[in-house]
């Protein structure tokens, strides 16, 4: 019998990401061969997102581009937006089957004939309610990248009212703390050499089986990942300010394998609107996040997630945002502007904003990053590094990364893929990366 071929489509976050190759995994561990995109695939596994816009129109294009590459293949659609709309999926055509949160792990099992259904009719939906999504599913991401994205949380107690991710994915739950000890203790017996840990709410690891009880947290986490032998860095995906302790932040500046390097969403600079977002902090606590970073860390990354447009937000909120923004001494931003979820609460809240300022906020806050970026680059010409080069090539060049996540450009050479390198940082070129020449000596080889 032919073995038969899986393709894999992932939209969204790194946690989709570390969860598309989990799937993948246990495809190729029932005998199944994964294959490209375009090769032709008898069965292909888009994973959604309901974070970014038009999950809805992106959806329908990866399936027409799937049958596309083979129009008798069969068409399964998990994730966050499969859990909060799966009827609606399964009219659109050429799907097959739907699965949500508490099914996707259990796709091959569940789907193990693939037969499709009747022509004409819908395709199969297998997603029980979000509250039956309890148990925690490890993740990671292999083969696909020099760094492995680590998926140790999933799930979201918090109830900000512009996010749907609690009712796609349910609430808190974690790995252990020795679980993901282990797991990392065998990624680093594969040659892996840089680890990022992710999560719904990576600051809210702890909380555990079906009680769902705190029997430890990320800080604990931390000080444990920092002792396993053979992992040479680790990052912090992104963790929110109020769960990002000062215990975490001196760590971190001591450590021998956590990079100076943090992803802190901020969301809005105006309190008056991150109390309309129901977010858990005020600026003043963020702004005091930022300066203990830089006294300990002079040299760290620190990116910001920043929504502009949402309800209520004036020209001055958003300008209190902007200014804000100017004054912390951060490194880049991620911008997004506001858009309507169904479900939450922010749509039904006074002040819509139109789409035309929410587009020029966006476009203000792009341009002000860039300049961000680039300032922070300069900072750093001169320094002597240690750069980690990424299995990706693009016109001849590769790309790594030094320890506070600086984006280094190099003439593409095989030896160093996956490999550690010292640099001396000597220019920004006009492409906003990094150009560094060699010193002659290659570290970390022990």
């Amino acid at each position: 019998m032919e073995t038969k071929k899986v393709a894999f489509y992932t939209l969204g976050c790194k946690l989709n990401f570390s969860e598309t190759s989990a799937i993948g995994r246990q495809f190729e561990e029932r005998g199944f061969r994964k294959v490209a995109f375009e090769d032709a695939a008898d069965i292909y596994v888009i994973n959604t997102c309901s974070v970014t816009d038009h999950a809805d129109r992106k959806c329908r294009k990866v399936v027409k581009e799937a049958l596309k590459h083979n129009p008798e293949a069969f068409v399964t659609i998990v994730g966050c937006y499969a859990q909060l709309k799966p009827q609606e999926i399964a009219e659109i055509p050429g799907v097959h089957a739907v699965l949500g949160a508490a099914e996707k792990f259990q796709l091959v099992d569940i789907l193990a004939g693939f037969e499709k259904p009747a022509a004409g009719r819908p395709g199969q939906v297998y997603a029980s309610p979000i509250s039956e999504a309890t148990e925690f599913h490890a993740a990671h991401s292999y083969g696909d990248r020099t760094r492995t994205f680590l998926k140790v949380q999933d799930g979201c107690d918090y109830s900000c009212s512009f996010c749907t991710i609690p009712l796609a994915r349910g609430k808190s739950r974690s790995d252990s703390v020795q679980s993901v000890v282990e797991r990392v203790q065998k990624l680093a017996a594969t040659g892996v050499k840089e680890i990022v840990l992710t999560g719904v709410n990576l600051g809210d690891f702890g909380l555990q089986g079906p009680e769902r009880e705190r029997k430890e947290d990320f800080y604990d986490l931390v000080r444990a990942l920092d002792e396993v032998e053979g992992i040479h860095r680790f990052r912090i995906s992104s963790c929110e300010p109020n769960l990002l302790t000062d215990d975490i932040i001196r760590f971190v500046a001591r450590s021998k394998r956590f990079m100076p390097h943090f992803h802190i969403p901020l969301q809005s600079g105006s309190d008056k609107i991150l109390g309309l977002m129901r977010r858990r902090y005020r600026r003043q606590l963020y702004a005091e996040r930022v300066a203990l970073i830089k006294e300990v860390m002079p040299h760290a990354c620190i990116g910001v997630d920043v929504i502009v447009g949402f309800p209520g937000e004036t020209e001055a909120d958003f300008l209190e945002t902007y200014q804000f923004l100017n004054s912390l001494d951060i490194s880049y931003l991620h911008v997004f502007p506001y858009s309507e979820r169904e479900n939450t609460l922010a749509p039904t809240l006074p002040g819509r904003v139109q789409e035309r300022h929410r587009h020029e906020r966006t476009t203000q806050l792009r341009s002000l990053s860039e300049k961000k970026k680039r300032f922070f680059y300069e900072q750093h010409v001169g320094l002597e590094t240690q750069v980690l080069f990424e299995d990706d090539v693009t016109n001849g060049q590769m790309e790594g990364f030094t320890p506070n996540y600086i984006r280094v450009a190099a003439k593409y050479d095989p030896l160093l893929v996956g490999e550690m390198k010292a640099l001396r940082l000597t220019a920004v070129n006009p492409q906003n990366l990094m150009e560094a020449e060699e010193m002659g000596v290659e570290v970390l080889h022990h």
